[in-house]
């Protein structure tokens, strides 16, 4: 990607980037119907989905430069908009660390290298300061129901886990690299878990999921923050309390 001046005016396709790219100073004009932070960028245009962008609404807006995600956005909507003249920065975020060079590499793309450095500060110093969970439980991180997906191994919630000092069930289970596996009754008996996490997105999971699961499988269950979890960038600083307290409070279960 070659740019002839210093992008301001971005169209952001991936939520957790758009918040980061309004946080690091960008004017963020294009975003998806899923960009719903930060709530006060109302001037921005919606522009379709993450996986069905209007790709002549992108167009429209003449952005100097556009985000995307390999994961959350089309290969096709990418390479079309390439073809079409533009700019267009792809990710690729599946580790904690992964986050944080793209916070250092956004800094860069559009001169906001001291916001960036500061970011990423605040963020690895928020994961150092959090008590990882002793004794380790084993746990199913559930994003979906009918039927039930988890969060494999190659994931940025997998990376987050591993950080709190808690065992995705699913490393050992499954080979490495798979992201998002479906997995049936009788397989996730035979995990030996201590809990199962029930995700707030993308299936939103509520209180009557919660006992149905529990009385299906006999296992503990915790609802997990979608956010705190799965959105890289900067709203990963602004889960650090919510990480903490989920640590201790799973810390105390285990205890019990």
């Amino acid at each position: 990607m070659q740019l002839d001046q210093t992008p301001r005016r971005v169209v952001s396709l991936v939520p957790s980037i758009t918040e980061l790219a309004h946080d690091l100073g960008f004017e963020v004009i294009g975003k998806t119907k899923f960009c719903i932070h930060p709530e006060r960028l109302e001037s921005a245009k919606v522009v379709g989905g993450t996986k069905n962008v209007k790709t002549q609404l992108v167009r429209e807006l003449a952005p100097d430069l556009i985000l995307a995600n390999k994961e959350e956005n089309t290969q096709e909507c990418v390479e079309e908009l390439i073809e079409a003249g533009f700019p267009v920065y792809v990710s690729d975020v599946s580790t904690v660390d992964q986050s944080l060079d793209l916070i250092e590499k956004m800094g860069q793309i559009g001169g906001f290298e001291q916001e960036a450095v500061r970011l990423k500060k605040e963020i690895a110093e928020g994961f150092d300061s959090i008590e990882k969970v002793k004794p380790i439980p084993r746990v199913l991180y559930l994003i979906w129901k009918k039927p039930f997906m988890a969060a494999g191994t190659d994931t940025y919630i997998s990376d987050i886990l591993t950080y709190l000092g808690i065992e995705n069930a699913l490393t050992s289970w499954f080979d490495e690299g798979l992201r998002y596996p479906e997995i049936n009754n009788d397989e996730i008996k035979s995990l030996n878990l201590d809990f199962i996490l029930l995700s707030s997105e993308p299936f939103p999971f509520r209180e009557d999921h919660r006992e149905k699961i529990e009385m299906e499988f006999g296992i503990p269950t915790l609802p997990a923050d979608g956010e705190a979890f799965s959105w890289y960038g900067s709203r990963q600083a602004k889960s650090m309390d919510y990480l903490e307290e989920f640590s201790r409070l799973l810390g105390n279960r285990m205890k019990n």
